[in-house]
């Protein structure tokens, strides 16, 4: 309890230590306004380089949120999900925005520190067998029907 008082003291505001999902986030977005906040999630799409910082979205599994992040900090992303990488899991600290002015009005994270807590890894895809022959079949099945409903308009 003597912690969780230090905490907040500390931050001169009210933190939220515990990781919080996005859904939260969103909803309460006026809570949590300028709080520093702890979120994770997915790596995905691209890592946009804009200067110094970077630009990365976090989807946890409900929806996606922005992370603005010192280029320095982003040296710890390797891979961002998309049909061709599994993204790495990240927990990010910082400060979230329910309507930055710095960046358009846009919900978003600015980021202060990051964890890897998981890689992300290259997705090999491959070739469902059993759905590529069933539909040959189909085609070969369609095919005999077309021949069929020909002879039969010949007659």
């Amino acid at each position: 309890m003597k912690r969780a008082l230090g905490l907040v003291f500390l931050c001169g505001t009210v933190c939220y230590a515990q990781q919080i999902s996005s859904t939260e986030l969103i909803n309460n977005a006026r809570e949590y306004d300028g709080k520093s906040v702890v979120y994770a999630g997915e790596a995905i799409g691209d890592v946009m380089v804009r200067g110094d910082f970077v630009w990365v979205n976090l989807n946890d599994g409900e929806n996606t949120i922005g992370v603005w992040l010192n280029k320095e900090l982003a040296k710890e992303i390797q891979f961002a999900g998309s049909y061709h990488a599994k993204g790495d899991r990240l927990e990010i600290s910082g400060v979230f925005q329910r309507s930055c002015i710095q960046h358009g009005g846009d919900l978003d994270i600015h980021a202060q520190n990051i964890r890897k807590t998981s890689p992300g890894r290259p997705v090999k895809e491959e070739l469902d067998t059993g759905k590529r022959n069933f539909t040959l079949i189909l085609l070969g099945i369609l095919g005999l029907v077309l021949v069929f409903v020909r002879r039969q308009r010949s007659r």
